[in-house]
């Protein structure tokens, strides 16, 4: 490929939409633009990049036993229906009808669609297991698109689909997928971390996401210091923390004028923050209000709390008028007084504190000397972990403590077992001839999303550093003065030479200053650039310049395909 034709339009300056490094660096080296909110056309260096990122999926895909097809993007309302998720997935479900007025969903995920499939093919165990896959676009009504290709509307998935005859094949089948997903991140060259994580909206019993580890992540990530525990802030299991025993002294209504929040509480009462018990309210979607109680150092994990409640999609803050009618007070709850039948969850640490601090569901005033074991005696209160992990928590494998970073999501696998397969009625005929429902596995992988994250993670104050694998171009060839013929022979020679041992080579042979060609290709990352100048045309030399470390190297002509092929072993 020659510069001259590729079409590429780099920018000097960075769009003011363009919040995180990715989508600022993939604007400005003309990767992609911006066709509408969250949906965005890719031009042919992405392009390049997404083709290379596929293949790599659909080697580790195929060598794990995947077969690769392709199911329709519109997807009939029927099977979401059979499902139970037509109104449970939500909002960010793309909804449409024909012009019979059949109802359609543009697919967010293809669990219906491939259960649906195999339901009506599949008889016998014989023919388990069986896991098929696809790579095609996806469609979520996000509420606020952000970040380019990390949260949009229209993104690139590969999603497979495992089914086997017993739970003991589902685990070898999710087996087989996390090593393939470990190969493949492996291989883009990228920097990792498999964590447990929670199911959400796909369900199922277990999994993991694969983070690619980037300070522009939305995933918080704990990781032990000890062990190889990591988990998402989401998903991470906490211990109760137990404290010193002590007498339970005698319930204690104080009055605590204007310390509706837990600092303004301490220090009116010189109280630490950890003999205090935090209230949140929360309305579900189908306006059910429950109350939640952590410790005052403590935040609130709203996916565990929404985990505690059977049916509930969504969680809000609750309005003040559905907490005054369960009988408490915004700013000032506790359990101690809320009305019979109110949802009440506790996290277990509160119920191990003695003596502490909490609201009297009464304007300025509090109860001292609160003993939860003693004084929480709610018909149906639930004690449950719901509170997020934090730095210095103790591993809930080894008790070490954890350490916090930040990850980007860019795959995730996940044991569903017969989730779907009950509610469609996929079943299978067993040794003996007896029905059995499939036991399925998904597994995702976000295609522009992994281009996004390798450049948040691989990036200068230059531009992009792609990792080898995944780059647009291994190579460039740049004569300093293409408009000189004896340069541009010289680099042609050169490229040629590269094209024909199989690097995949670029050649700049644009009428540019050097200084312009040279910005280029740092902003746009290529692996390796290579320099002809009239200078080292004269001694018969070539410089190559590795773009991550900015090593640069002037070897013979006749070294140079050697030199790049050891190079590239190396990037």
């Amino acid at each position: 490929m020659r510069a001259s034709n590729l079409y590429a339009p780099t920018l000097r300056n960075t769009p003011a939409e363009a919040e995180v490094v990715s989508h600022q660096l993939m604007y400005r080296a003309g990767m992609i633009r911006k066709s509408a909110g969250g949906m965005y056309t890719f031009l042919p260096l992405a392009w390049r990049t997404i083709r290379k990122i596929e293949q790599i999926i659909r080697e580790e895909m195929d060598a794990a036993g995947g077969q690769e097809i392709c199911m329709p993007i519109l997807q009939p309302a029927e099977f979401w229906q059979e499902s139970g998720r037509w109104g449970a997935y939500g909002e960010e479900m793309m909804r449409i009808k024909d012009r019979h007025g059949r109802e359609f969903c543009l697919g967010p995920t293809h669990e219906e669609m491939i259960t649906a499939l195999v339901r009506d093919e599949v008889r016998s165990y014989k023919q388990l297991p069986l896991m098929l896959y696809q790579i095609q676009d996806k469609f979520r009504d996000e509420r606020r698109p952000r970040f380019g290709l990390m949260r949009s509307r229209e993104f690139i998935m590969k999603d497979l689909y495992s089914f086997d005859r017993d739970e003991a094949g589902m685990r070898e089948s999710y087996q087989k997928m996390y090593d393939a997903y470990t190969n493949i991140f492996t291989r883009m060259g990228l920097e990792f971390r498999p964590v447990e994580a929670d199911t959400g909206a796909i369900g199922g019993a277990n999994s993991h996401e694969f983070t690619v580890l980037a300070d522009a992540g939305e995933s918080n990530i704990a990781v032990c210091t000890k062990c190889d525990y990591a988990a998402s802030d989401e998903k991470a299991e906490l211990k109760p923390i137990e404290v010193e025993v002590e007498d339970m002294l005698p319930l204690e209504k104080v009055a605590t004028p204007g310390t509706h929040t837990i600092e303004r509480l301490c220090d009116f009462l010189q109280v630490p923050v950890e003999k205090t018990i935090k209230a949140v309210a929360y309305q579900t979607d189908t306006d059910e209000l429950v109350l939640v109680f952590v410790r005052g150092d403590h935040e609130v994990n709203e996916t565990k709390v929404l985990n505690c409640i059977e049916g509930a999609l969504d969680l809000r803050m609750a309005d003040e008028s559905a907490i005054t009618a369960a009988g408490g007070c915004a700013g000032f709850m506790s359990p101690i007084g809320i009305k019979k039948g109110t949802k009440i969850i506790v996290d277990p640490t509160v119920m191990h504190m003695y003596n502490a601090v909490a609201g009297a569901n009464e304007k300025d005033a509090h109860y001292k000397n609160v003993n939860p074991q003693r004084d929480f005696t709610n018909e149906g209160l639930i004690v449950k972990d719901v509170r997020l992990i934090q730095a210095g928590d103790p591993c809930p494998h080894c008790g070490a403590p954890v350490r916090m970073t930040r990850g980007i999501e860019a795959g995730q696998v996940f044991m569903l077992g017969t989730k779907y397969s009950e509610a469609m009625h996929a079943v299978f005929l067993d040794e003996q001839g007896h029905e059995q429902p499939l036991v399925m596995g998904c597994y995702g992988i976000g295609v522009g999303r992994t281009m996004a994250a390798a450049i948040e993670q691989n990036n200068d104050e230059q531009g992009i550093i792609w990792p080898r694998a995944i780059a647009p171009f291994e190579v460039v060839v740049v004569p300093v003065n293409g408009k000189k013929e004896d340069q541009l022979a010289y680099a042609e020679d050169v490229y040629n030479e590269l094209k024909k041992a199989g690097v995949d080579a670029l050649l700049d042979d644009r009428p540019e200053r050097a200084g312009v060609k040279f910005k280029d290709c740092d902003l746009i990352g290529y692996p390796l650039r290579i320099t002809v100048s009239p200078k080292g045309m004269e001694a018969g030399t070539v410089e190559i310049k590795v773009r991550r470390t900015g090593e640069v190297q002037v070897v013979p002509r006749e070294a140079c395909l050697q030199t790049v092929q050891s190079l590239l072993t190396t990037l």
